[in-house]
């Protein structure tokens, strides 16, 4: 039986379908292969591109490559969304790890978790990867466990509370006007050597500052009512200064250091800072009718006794006096608000005014004390 063929250009049909599938399929081969290099690209970009959804945003947006003829490629966009486009091809997710260890093929044992995206088969399954899908390996998750504890760790280094206590500041140093525990601290080691201060309250004031210059003067040092270091230094040896009174009571009035002292029972007291005489000249007023005449500031040295004594202010030519006690003729004992380190007065034995206050509350002159001035 005679075969009848059909000749197309001088070749038989037969012929040029032989041709088609060749060139088919070399197609499909070429395409499989395009497909696994866009893949293994993708997989291996450069760290930075944003984590697993940046790789499979830069896979998708990788130039897509020539279908097979004839076959169909599902592509579904970033949103999930998916839409079919002939002569197209999709490429689904890439785990953060290396392409030796994404699952591929039909027979792969990963599932594809929630937004994952897995590619259409192109050609035939020799040529290119069936599936590509996010492995259930804990490994990335572990990546981003690892990101997140060190992210926590660092911030509640950076946030924690200090807990370190604040050093309170030595003051080497102080002067009228300043509060707190060193300045308790200096009034009660002054007072429990003799040089009175009132309570010590903590707060460096006048009285302070007249026995901090009465403990200057008995160490010998300078007389500037601030305690500083050689004051603190001084007063770590207990200077009290030496009486001439062993037995009774009696104030003593030291020119030379200009203390005054005061002695119950043959012992030391109280030491108080004072201004005596300055040694200078001065005109006081006569009496009415009297002229003037021209004194010398001095405070007369000798055994004395109170006379007599002003509870309150007294106005004199020479000025004023503060709840004087007479120890001879116009010379007393007499509160002053200047009250300097240095011999300042008329002739008249100051102190400060609370000091002549206390020395009337404790009944340390009463009429008849002796005074003994040297």
């Amino acid at each position: 039986m005679s075969v009848s063929r059909t000749y197309i250009g001088g070749k038989s049909m037969a012929d040029t379908r032989s041709v088609r599938s060749r060139r088919n399929r070399a197609v499909a081969a070429v395409t499989g292969t395009l497909a696994v290099a866009i893949l293994a690209t993708a997989c291996t970009a450069a760290p930075g591109t944003g984590g697993p959804l940046g790789e499979r945003q830069n896979l998708a947006s990788a130039s897509p490559a020539v279908p097979a003829a004839g076959v169909p490629a599902t592509d579904r966009p970033v949103d999930g969304s998916a839409t079919t486009q002939p002569g197209s091809i999709t490429a689904g997710p890439v785990a953060p790890t290396s392409v030796a260890t994404v699952p591929t093929g039909p027979g792969s044992s990963g599932a594809p978790s929630s937004g994952d995206r897995t590619a259409s088969p192109v050609g035939s399954a020799s040529t290119a990867p069936t599936t590509d899908s996010r492995p259930t390996s804990p490994a990335p998750a572990t990546k981003t466990t690892t990101a997140r504890t060190t992210s926590t760790t660092s911030a509640s280094i950076s946030s924690a509370p200090s807990t370190t206590t604040p050093t309170v500041p030595v003051r080497d140093t102080l002067l009228s006007g300043m509060q707190g525990q060193d300045v308790k601290a200096l009034q009660q080691k002054l007072n429990s050597l003799g040089y009175w201060n009132g309570a010590a309250g903590g707060t460096y004031g006048d009285l302070t500052s007249q026995a901090v210059m009465a403990y200057q003067k008995a160490a010998g040092i300078e007389a500037d009512g601030a305690a500083g270091p050689q004051t603190t230094a001084a007063l770590a040896r207990n200077v009290r200064p030496t009486v001439r009174t062993t037995t009774g009571s009696a104030i003593e009035i030291d020119k030379e250091q200009q203390l005054v002292k005061v002695v119950i029972d043959g012992r030391l007291k109280y030491i108080f800072n004072t201004s005596t005489g300055s040694g200078q000249t001065y005109i006081q007023k006569g009496d009415p009718g009297q002229p003037p005449t021209t004194e010398v500031a001095t405070t007369p040295e000798g055994s004395f006794t109170i006379e007599r004594s002003i509870d309150g202010m007294r106005k004199s030519k020479l000025g004023e006096l503060w709840r004087p006690r007479y120890f001879y003729d116009g010379y007393a004992l007499h509160g002053s608000n200047s009250v300097p380190a240095y011999p300042a007065s008329h002739g008249c034995v100051r102190l400060a005014n609370g000091v002549i206050d206390f020395v009337w509350s404790a009944d340390l002159a009463p009429i008849g004390r002796t005074v003994l001035v040297y």
